[in-house]
């Protein structure tokens, strides 16, 4: 997790934004674009056998190709099956990783 935020920041270039999103990323000042994408990814972690082609045509009215949909799929599921691996291993943070 730790990691992942520490990506975030660098993509971001703005902690204000990071620490909204952490708190609360339907709040945040994020595109309606961002927001259709991380509701999906939510969805397809959380209930995946309720995904249908009506969350796949949100995205593409929320202007995603279907490129870009299946971009987030891959990635979506490649952190959950990352994070799934690390779980089951009882792989914990390193001392050496920082938030920043």
């Amino acid at each position: 997790m730790f990691h992942h935020k520490r990506g975030l920041r660098s993509l971001l270039k703005d902690d204000n934004l990071l620490t909204k999103i952490e708190k609360n990323w339907k709040t945040a000042n994020l595109s309606d674009s961002r927001k259709a994408m991380l509701t999906f990814a939510v969805k397809l972690t959380k209930k995946p056998k309720r995904i249908n082609i009506k969350d796949i045509n949100k995205l593409r009215l929320a202007e995603f190709s279907d490129r870009d949909i299946l971009d987030i799929v891959e990635v979506t599921a490649y952190y959950a099956y990352a994070n799934r691996i690390a779980d089951g291993l009882g792989i914990t943070k390193e001392d050496w990783i920082t938030d920043k």
